[in-house]
């Protein structure tokens, strides 16, 4: 039997096999990729707790049927309660404050480390939130790529290293490795930032020829594949949440151009930031990557529109 074949085979038994509800605690439950993931894990039979840190995130929360905890990412004793009573643990919560990037490192760091430590030695599941950029340079980054951000004052505050030191104390810590843009009707990531650089500018802007690649992922594949991690990785797995290898950023300012009636033009790399905000630091980067390994272990095959198709659809361009 070749390797494709048992390849082949572990995916389709994965895909029939039926496994036991679990008492699940998630952190961003009521966010942009953790409110899919929740629907998608009560579709599932999953019993859900999500942390919320507002009276408007906890009402959504409790009319999906989602049993609430308040508290925030910076309440520890709320994220280690919610940690203690789960069978398994999905963290999405980042406090993404982009004027701060320090403080939204400490914060991640502190929480995986605060999950980490309540689920040792339990052999429970904790999926976290990680992401695919600036794994490597050259060529598409694979689930083969450690994470190169090691220590607290690293992007993320180090919290996927810091989480794997944590497999060694029985706990099967699994990093889902987001897409640049997590697409979908009311994303509020990436590509709304430069849909709002185009408003402002009055020009759909690309960096430099516009040939670097971004990785996508529609958000309910996103979803699906965080559920997919928490029934069945193993472990140390690394997973990518990647539907498209990589779109060129030129075809992104073209679809965002078409849709707003804008000219396309080409940004000079060293003017990016001052044209796009913040968002220029990343726009110009290289961030094409694989799923191979991701698909062949989990059977997991994406089924929502590509990121070219969202934007034409209009997804981003009501106000």
């Amino acid at each position: 039997m070749s390797v494709n074949d048992i390849t082949r085979r572990l995916g389709e038994s994965l895909i029939l096999r039926e496994d036991p509800p679990m008492r699940v605690f998630v952190t961003g439950a009521s966010g942009w990729i953790g409110s899919a993931t929740v629907d998608d894990l009560l579709d599932a039979g999953h019993d859900v707790t999500g942390l919320a840190g507002s009276d408007t995130s906890a009402a959504r929360l409790e009319a999906k049927g989602v049993t609430v905890l308040r508290g925030d990412l910076d309440d520890l004793d709320s994220i280690r309660k919610g940690a203690d009573a789960a069978e398994g643990v999905i963290h999405l919560a980042n406090k993404h404050d982009w004027a701060n990037p320090a403080a939204s490192a400490a914060a991640e760091r502190s929480a995986v480390e605060t999950i980490g430590e309540a689920l040792s030695g339990s052999d429970r599941a904790f999926v976290f939130a990680s992401g695919v950029a600036g794994l490597v340079q050259g060529r598409p980054a694979t689930e083969d790529d450690a994470s190169p951000h090691i220590g607290p004052d690293s992007m993320r505050g180090g919290a996927e290293n810091r989480a794997f030191d944590f497999v060694d104390h029985g706990v099967k810590a699994v990093a889902a490795r987001f897409a640049p843009t997590v697409h979908g009707t009311g994303d509020h990531g990436f590509i709304s930032y430069i849909v709002a650089a185009a408003r402002k500018t009055g020009v759909s802007g690309y960096v430099g020829d516009g040939t670097n690649r971004w990785a996508a992922v529609h958000v309910r594949d996103a979803a699906r594949l965080v559920r997919l991690g928490l029934e069945r990785a193993p472990a140390g797995a690394r997973l990518h949440a990647v539907a498209e290898i990589g779109v060129d950023t030129k075809a992104i300012a073209e679809a965002i151009g078409t849709g707003l009636d804008l000219p396309v033009v080409s940004i000079d790399p060293d003017h990016a930031i001052s044209h796009f905000g913040f968002i220029g630091r990343f726009f110009g980067m290289e961030g094409a990557t694989s799923s191979d390994k991701t698909r062949a272990l989990l059977g997991w095959e994406p089924t929502g529109p590509t990121l070219l198709e969202d934007i034409k659809a209009g997804a981003y361009f009501e106000v």
